[in-house]
């Protein structure tokens, strides 16, 4: 099975090629697909896409594992991630390839053993576990390594104690509540 990793962005997308079998695993290629920002957000997206798109064409992977979306403080920002984000999933959809999504925490959790590692943990990690030499170029492409290695060998959930559940659920309908009437959608 061939595997496609991707750390997307709006300037700078990394991407990993991983193939897999039962005992083994290797790297067809990494590295970052640059867009100038120079360009409109459109033709930004639109030579993300077609560097992508020619990269899928020569390694035909049959699963894509993209790191999800997480909270940002500039919604323009997150809007064109959205945008980029989206395409990536269409074009591959299209061509028939599983969709899996990791969380940032988790994705440093599979490889590090800690979902607060530092993205130059991560880097270090990944370069043991793919046995490596070095990780060439920026924290992107080795994030899209980590993202395409966690696919292939996911984190085994631990179950929590009830206790911790509830007191989860708790706090996230006390959160909800507290946005639903910030908004106005909830009288006191």
């Amino acid at each position: 099975m061939v595997i496609l990793g991707i750390d997307p962005g709006s300037h700078t997308t990394g991407y990993a090629f991983l193939e897999t079998a039962p005992q083994w695993i290797r790297v067809l290629e990494y590295g970052c697909i640059r867009a100038s920002s120079t360009k409109s957000p459109e033709m930004r997206l639109l030579d993300i896409i077609t560097d992508l798109e020619a990269l899928i064409n020569q390694y035909k992977p049959t699963a894509l594992s993209m790191e999800g979306i997480f909270f940002a403080k500039n919604i323009k920002s997150a809007l064109l991630l959205g945008h980029v984000r989206g395409a990536i999933l269409a074009i591959c959809l299209k061509r028939g390839m599983t969709y899996h999504e990791y969380s940032p925490k988790s994705v440093k959790l599979a490889v590090t053993g800690s979902g607060s590692s530092s993205k130059e943990r991560v880097c270090q990690m990944v370069q043991v576990h793919l046995q490596l030499k070095e990780i060439k170029g920026p924290l992107d492409a080795s994030d899209a390594l980590a993202i395409a290695w966690t696919h292939a060998h996911p984190v085994t959930t631990v179950s929590k104690p009830a206790c911790l559940v509830k007191k989860k659920r708790k706090n996230q309908a006390q959160e909800w509540r507290s946005l639903l009437k910030k908004c106005g959608g909830l009288s006191e």
